[in-house]
């Protein structure tokens, strides 16, 4: 009862800080011109956000940051994670911030990219490895039993780290898509981990942490809804990926993601699919990938996909 308390407090103090930094930080972003580019072969209807300010990632990560301060609740899962988060979102950051303050329009070359994600997956699966809940195991969903990976681990876990990450940025494409798909994994990552408490201390400073990004989502959620005010940009959405992965290997749950991350699958999946079946056969399964757009190419509402 008392960790139920505590959750919801942590809930509600990262969702005001995240709703209370909106009106402040929005603005120092218009000043900045930090406004978004549109894709010229995007949908046609995203030619109106063309300038909407961008990086407004950092609403979530400084509420997230707050909210765990002010919690008072202190662990080394806490601390894990945040730092994974940040490093992750700190990789979003410095390819937003060439993007749209030096308008190099590339940012970040991919292979950069992908070595600093590689780089914090290889530490994030070496820590799961020698102090997650369960080491090298990792929990079956629906049966109740384990799969202990061993030498296999590190490399499998790099692996999916490393997916998540990018699918969780492939989700960022439509307002409000990413932030709330993420504010309910966060929120189901957060219920799961507080049920598990008494199987080990760990699973408490996951559910502390799952709720101060969830409260954080909700509030950024306000300024990020159709129509946004703010785009959370890769900063946003590189540190709430480290995030879901940090949780993932911490609590051993990373089996869970294809359910409960749901859609982040289906729309890495859609990338995957369009881009293996056109370079055999020089032809498109989907109109768009990834699949959010898709839906739009068909002539559905932003609303609607969403």
């Amino acid at each position: 009862m008392q960790n139920s308390l505590q959750i919801i407090r942590v809930i509600i103090v990262s969702f005001l800080i995240a709703l209370l930094l909106g009106p402040v930080v929005i603005p120092v972003l218009r000043r900045l011109k930090v406004g978004q580019s549109i894709r010229e072969e995007g949908p046609k209807s995203h030619f109106k956000k063309s300038g909407t300010p961008t990086m407004g990632g950092v609403i979530i990560i400084l509420a997230v940051i707050i909210s765990i301060f002010t919690s008072g609740y202190y662990t080394q899962e806490i601390w894990v994670s945040l730092f994974f988060t940040l490093g992750f979102g700190l990789i979003g950051f410095i390819d937003d911030y060439i993007k749209v303050v030096l308008k190099r329009n590339l940012g970040l070359r991919a292979y950069q990219k992908i070595i600093g994600q590689f780089i914090f997956a290889f530490l994030l699966a070496w820590y799961g490895s020698r102090y997650s809940v369960y080491g090298t195991k990792l929990i079956i969903p629906f049966f109740n039993g384990f799969i202990d990976l061993g030498v296999l681990y590190i490399p499998f876990v790099l692996f999916v780290v490393v997916g998540i990450v990018n699918s969780v940025n492939l989700t960022d494409g439509l307002d409000g898509l990413n932030t709330g798909v993420t504010m309910i994994v966060m929120a189901t990552f957060s219920l799961i981990a507080n049920s598990m408490i008494k199987i080990s201390p760990i699973f408490e400073g996951v559910s502390i942490m799952s709720a101060a990004v969830t409260g954080a989502c909700l509030g950024f959620l306000k300024h990020n809804a159709n129509p946004a005010k703010v785009f959370m940009g890769d900063t946003g959405s590189l540190a709430l990926g480290g995030a879901v992965s940090a949780f993932a290997v911490i609590s051993n749950t990373i089996l869970l993601i294809p359910i409960i991350g749901g859609i982040y699958f289906a729309e890495a999946l859609s990338v995957i699919i369009q881009v293996a079946y056109y370079k055999r056969t020089k032809k498109r399964i989907f109109k768009m990938a990834p699949l959010h757009h898709h839906f739009e190419m068909c002539g559905w509402k932003e609303t609607k996909v969403i």
